[in-house]
């Protein structure tokens, strides 16, 4: 007999630059042992899966975490006592220090989460990349953050173009020239805050792995993916499940030295002369995940397992050759859902 449970759970943004809130949501519907209800939280009012059928069975807006940790949490528990959740998922970087921070108020409130630790959460961060791979013995580009336009001018003594000028939560942008990372700078400053990124550009084939780690040193899950198709945005739209025990090996040497809590992507380039160099640790579960569902691990029902206290065992395979490739359709929907959401702040 399926266990009921509510699950909670925001990244509904299922556009060309895709939240990982809908592939998490179709990982925990697939699951053997969970009768779940689904709870969206949406930031946006028009995020497509607050819409989409079979996605979310109620959705809340909630405010940005821009408005302070404690007004987005005073939300979640309003809507925990009028609709209680058991679990919640955050699918956001930017949203993971404010639920991170309140653990403990959230659990006293009955709402189990599985994040990682602030310290694992900050020693990872893109500014912080070159001393983590020192302390862990890992190979990463050589990177400097900058919070003046005038240190541009600087980049030549310790850079080479191209490079590449990066978010400190997304977006990333090959640059040129001095001009472009001028551009890049105030784009990425504007939308995202300072610092901004520079990192040292490392020619190769990008490759990815989604894991899950138990807290204790332990790998529940990991499955390595190249992308086979990009867009614009650097997102995979295509990708395909690889048979490479040695990113495996360095996945699973990252989570035992970190102790990694939770969900995460590595970002990697294989170099000609097949080192892996890591490009970013992304401390939470990735938009493509149900392509590791489809190929025989569901991180997202694993992950809300380890959130309720229960004994998870790993993962011991996944089926190589497998391919996602994403696609967008019209969703129709009535004007009147769209102005519910808009006026009582729930659909």
């Amino acid at each position: 007999m399926k266990t009921k449970i509510t699950v909670a759970i925001t990244g509904l943004n299922n556009t060309d630059n895709p939240g990982p809130g809908v592939p998490v949501i179709r990982g925990i519907r697939d699951s053997g042992d969970f009768d779940v209800r689904i709870v969206g939280l949406a930031y946006e009012n028009l995020e497509p899966g607050i819409f989409m059928p079979g996605v979310a069975d109620k959705t809340y807006q909630v405010p940005y975490p821009s408005e302070g940790t404690n007004v987005l949490v005073q939300r979640i528990l309003e809507i925990h006592k009028k609709d209680p959740i058991d679990v919640l998922i955050p699918n956001f970087d930017a949203e993971l220090y404010a639920f991170m921070r309140s653990e403990k108020v959230l659990e006293e409130a009955g709402i189990k989460t599985f994040l990682p630790t602030l310290e694992q959460f900050e020693e990872r961060h893109k500014s912080n990349l070159p001393e983590f791979g020192e302390k862990y013995d890992l190979l990463v580009p050589f990177s400097k953050p900058i919070t003046r336009i005038d240190e541009i001018d600087k980049l030549k003594e310790n850079f080479e173009y191209p490079l590449m000028v990066k978010g400190k939560f997304y977006d990333a942008y090959l640059a040129y020239n001095e001009e472009q990372v001028r551009m890049n700078y105030n784009k990425i400053s504007a939308k995202w805050g300072l610092p901004v990124i520079i990192q040292e550009f490392i020619k190769g084939t990008e490759v990815n792995v989604v894991a899950l780690g138990d807290g204790q040193g332990n790998t529940i899950g990991a499955v390595p993916m190249r992308k086979q198709y990009i867009t614009d945005k650097g997102k995979a739209w295509s990708g395909i499940t690889l048979d490479d025990p040695k990113l495996l090996d360095l996945t699973r040497k990252i989570i035992e030295a970190t102790k990694w809590r939770g969900g995460m992507e590595l970002e990697l380039v294989k170099s000609s002369k097949n080192e892996l160099f890591i490009i970013e640790i992304n401390p939470r579960i990735p938009a493509w995940v149900y392509l590791a569902v489809g190929a025989g691990q569901n991180l997202p029902e694993a992950l809300v397992k380890l959130a309720l206290g229960e004994k998870v065992l790993p993962f011991t395979s996944y089926q190589v050759g497998k391919m996602f490739i994403r696609y967008s359709y019209d969703l129709i929907t009535d004007l009147k859902e769209f102005e519910k959401l808009s006026t009582l702040g729930e659909l």
